[in-house]
């Protein structure tokens, strides 16, 4: 999106339709699973405790740390938990042993990303369909089938893309946050009293009393910030002032009335406590915000579901995860794209979840363990950009630390008392995900470092050809190369079994760096040998997808490369035996095996034209050696 080229407002109401969807829908459910948690009564000194706590808790997470301070750490104008991974990395790039940790971090907060990834959709659809029982009681039976429904198509329509319904989402979550505000404001003007809930000291009050229950019911009280990573993660689309005027000038009000005109409902008629926010409404608007509430869900699933295709691509592009084909549904927006695995991966795992779960209410408890675990990632990751890159003295950094760390801590902490009903099952989803993420990496480097040796150098090999052999043969060969150095496999083995070289022999290297994106200027690095050999090295960010031929026409076009006749791309596709003697164990070994089977092949990945490639199959045994993380990661 070109932000020089819209105005605030415009950039404003499109971040209320992307940003705040997953947020903005919460007080769906987050009331009553608050007071789900415990036996309480919802008296009114109950209702001002957990009024007060959802309320500060907005504030402290929100407001102060996300649109303070978070979203002070931009990578280049881009956000998310892998770009403030980037940025802590180069931070404390001069300590070996501490960017390791970062990248341990930064691996696990983005593997628990996908923990949330997978519940959002189910929770907030189940959430809204429940409505039709509260409007009629012959509608329960329809109402997991109805989710289903919705959560089916809502996967189905992803090969589509989003571009044409996306300049719609700004104007219907605008409109979903009015009717939040305006129907909380409603019984708010029948019980006043309920405001006293913006004072701390009822917080303070309510944890006091009520000890473990009080300790408990902050399990639910989470649920209110579920979606708060997004005002960082989506920076990089609209720029940090459009979200957060919208979230001081639009949520936080509306989200504030709607809990506030919740609980003022619960207080004149505490029967409510089964929905109450449904019965915010008079009888006859019920099914109308039924719908209303499914087209609300249905926008902050969407969000979720881009965000974790754009975590993926920006996951195996820095060499993270196996290739996955990706289809771009948008020839003007570049960052709309579609991953047909993950997507199916997602929609099993999402049709599960609400098969397992089958209410709101219960799968409330399994919400909430990735979210705070990932807040408390984050918060690690800022204090290292705060005391290398900000320069804050010792006394601020651990102020901030010592009061995010708790906060985030005591979040985490509740939300692990629910972990038998439920709260361990995002935490599988994120460990294992995040045990795919680090056996891919660590065993990648390993076959790197074992396919391209820095000892085996261009010039030794042109210096061993004779003028005679091998025969030369018209055209241009392209060989992809993971490494900077050193020949690639392909080539040795087609000179091995076909005893021919191509006249001009571009050996092409594709280094992903921790950057959202690279200037033109710094793009190529380009090196020509003898015998119409050359090495082109293409820097990427990870926000970016590579355009082979768009790179190769352009180097021609600035008279860097000859004109490039019958042009062969040659690939390898490894296979890995696995082996006893390699660092990792032995079954992770043979994990990799298969994640490498299985990925996409890199001119599907790559788009190379089909007719022009040519995939030479390579049997590798791994040798031991000592990792380390690169500076720039190849595809």
């Amino acid at each position: 999106m070109n932000r020089n080229a819209e105005s605030i407002p415009l950039l404003t109401l499109a971040a209320l339709g992307v940003v705040f969807g997953d947020i903005g829908t919460s007080p769906l459910y987050t009331l009553s699973a608050c007071l789900a948690a415990t036996s309480l009564p919802a008296n009114t000194g109950n209702l001002l405790g957990i009024l007060s706590l959802l309320f500060w808790t907005l504030t402290l997470v929100v407001s102060i740390k996300y649109a303070w301070i978070v979203m002070r750490a931009d990578n280049h104008g881009e956000g998310g938990i892998m770009a403030l991974t980037a940025l802590a990395s180069h931070a404390t790039r001069r300590n070996g042993r501490i960017s390791r940790r970062i990248l341990t971090i930064g691996l696990l907060g983005a593997a628990l990303f996908y923990g949330d990834g997978v519940i959002t959709p189910a929770i907030s659809v189940l959430s809204a369909t429940e409505g039709i029982g509260v409007a009629s009681p012959a509608g329960k039976p329809w109402v997991i089938p109805l989710a289903l429904g919705i959560i089916v198509g809502l996967f189905l329509v992803q090969r589509r893309g989003t571009a044409a319904i996306a300049h719609l989402f700004g104007p219907a979550m605008a409109i979903w946050f009015l009717l939040l505000f305006g129907s909380g404001l409603r019984w708010i003007l029948t019980d006043p009293q309920i405001l006293l809930a913006l004072n701390p000291w009822f917080a303070l009050r309510f944890l006091g009393m009520h000890g473990l229950g009080g300790f408990l019911i902050l399990g639910g009280v989470v649920l209110a910030v579920t979606g708060a990573e997004a005002l960082y993660a989506d920076m990089g689309h609209f720029g940090s002032r459009p979200i957060r005027a919208a979230w001081f000038v639009v949520v936080l009000p509306a989200l504030t009335m709607n809990y506030f005109g919740q609980g003022a409902l619960l207080d004149r008629n505490p029967a409510a406590i089964q929905n109450p926010f449904f019965q915010l409404f008079p009888p006859w608007a019920m099914l109308p915000m039924v719908v209303v509430s499914g087209i609300a869900t249905v926008i902050a699933s969407q969000a979720v579901i881009s965000g974790a295709y754009s975590a993926t691509h920006q996951a195996l592009l820095l060499g993270y995860l196996p290739r996955m084909k990706i289809i771009h549904t948008s020839e003007a927006k570049q960052g709309q794209i579609y991953l047909p695995m993950l997507n199916w991966l997602l929609l099993g795992a999402a049709i599960a979840v609400v098969l397992w779960f089958r209410s709101s209410a219960a799968l409330s408890s399994a919400y909430g363990t990735a979210v705070t675990g990932t807040m408390m990632l984050t918060t690690l990751l800022v204090v290292f950009i705060a005391r290398r890159s900000w320069k804050w003295s010792l006394w601020v950094t651990g102020l901030f630390f010592g009061c995010f760390i708790v906060l985030d801590g005591v979040f985490f902490g509740a939300n692990l008392m629910k972990f038998r009903e439920g709260g361990w099952f995002p935490l599988v989803i994120g460990l294992g995900v995040f045990l795919l993420m680090s056996t891919w990496h660590r065993e990648r480097e390993l076959l790197t470092r074992r396919l391209y040796p820095e000892t085996l150098r261009v010039e030794g090999f042109l210096d061993s050809l004779s003028s005679a052999s091998p025969i030369r043969v018209p055209g241009t060969a392209v060989y992809l190369t993971s490494g900077e150095h050193g020949l690639p496999h392909a080539l040795l083995q087609n000179l091995t079994h076909n005893k021919v070289l191509h006249e001009q022999i571009i050996l092409l290297t594709l280094l992903f760096e921790e950057a959202p994106r690279i200037p033109p200027s710094e793009r190529m690095t380009l090196r020509k040998y003898q015998k119409g050999f050359v090495r082109l090295i293409a820097r990427y960010g990870f926000m970016e997808h590579p355009d082979i031929q768009g790179l190769l026409d352009s180097c021609v076009q600035q008279g860097m490369l000859n004109p490039l006749p019958d042009v062969t791309y040659f690939l390898s596709r490894q296979r890995v035996v696995p082996t006893r003697k390699v660092g990792l164990d032995f079954w992770r070994e043979r994990l990799f095996a298969l994640m490498l089977r299985i990925s996409t092949g890199g001119s599907d990945f790559l788009g190379l034209p089909p007719a022009r490639v040519m995939e030479l199959g390579d049997v590798v045994e791994l040798s031991p050696l000592e990792c380390c993380p690169l500076k720039g990661r190849s595809a």
